[in-house]
């Protein structure tokens, strides 16, 4: 159950949108203008059942429909610039210490981010709360936990969240957690889709990537800022993920038309990245943050 937090405080309404993955019931996102973020309004109890769909493509390696595809091709060249990442990342402690190679990537899904670790050396741990998820990577060798509640006495060099912390449900806990997780002089990753990207403001009430129910938060630069620095972690860079734009904006065109339209959608997503050249509002981005 999430708790009503200080988050929850002072919200102006912002914008009403659908879920069009499940239930198609409306929610309406709330603004936030202390920490500069919207919050989903309401959320569901039984939150769960709102993962249950074949079109949540992250819990599953289908490739049955031509989306589906081009969703696994693009994963395996994210997945090679993710590793290159985390190896830089590693390489900057190693300047100042002696780490281990330790990572716990949460939100795993089927495991292939860290299969690729595993393969380049790295001693790999994950959590995945979709059971189905769990067993897919386990045959593929990556054993997954349920919760992080499983490491709670061990210290990680590199923590990764690609696409989570906008799932969790009680936000200022599960931040204060991963604090306590990271090594003295370690690394925290986190991917999160950007509420002020151009494609989110071009397709407003239909941008794929509100994702209500299941995004309970929606971030800006300065969200991720405040947020961390609660915990004294702080933001050290920020960097793109361009292939979202088109991705989020294949499915915006879904929800807005009734069918995915992919010329209007690349050209959407191309606009997208090219707009954030210079406002660096990408469609999602990448935090590197450590501890201050």
């Amino acid at each position: 159950m999430i708790k009503k937090t200080l988050f929850y405080s002072n919200l102006e309404p912002y914008l009403k949108c659908k879920d069009y993955t499940v239930s198609d019931e409306n929610y309406e996102l709330m603004f936030n203008k202390e920490y500069e973020m919207l919050v989903t309004i309401p959320v569901p109890e039984n939150l769960s059942n709102y993962y249950k769909s074949e079109d949540y493509i992250s819990h599953t390696d289908s490739k049955k429909t031509g989306f589906d595809k081009i969703y696994q091709i693009v994963k395996n060249i994210t997945l090679k610039r993710k590793l290159r990442l985390i190896n830089e990342c590693l390489l900057h402690q190693n300047s100042i210490s002696r780490p281990e190679k330790n990572i716990l990537d949460i939100g795993a899904g089927t495991g292939d981010f860290l299969k690729v670790c595993k393969a380049n050396l790295w001693n790999v741990f994950g959590t995945e709360p979709d059971m189905e998820a769990r067993n897919t990577a386990a045959k593929k060798g990556v054993i997954l936990h349920k919760d992080v509640s499983y490491f709670t006495d061990k210290k990680f060099e590199i923590i990764t969240l690609w696409h989570v912390l906008e799932h969790v449900e009680n936000l200022d806990e599960y931040i204060s957690t991963l604090e306590k997780l990271l090594s003295k002089n370690g690394t925290l990753i986190i991917a999160v889709p950007n509420y002020k990207s151009y494609d989110a403001n071009y397709y407003s009430k239909f941008w794929a990537a509100f994702d209500v129910p299941r995004h309970l938060w929606h971030f800006s630069e300065t969200s991720i800022s405040k947020l961390f620095a609660l915990v004294n972690l702080k933001v050290e860079k920020t960097l793109p993920m361009k292939f979202d734009a088109y991705y989020v904006s294949l499915l915006s065109e879904k929800y807005k038309y009734g069918s995915m339209k992919p010329i209007s959608a690349l050209y959407r997503g191309f606009v997208s990245n090219i707009k954030a050249i210079k406002s660096k509002q990408y469609s999602s981005l990448i935090y590197v943050l450590k501890k201050s």
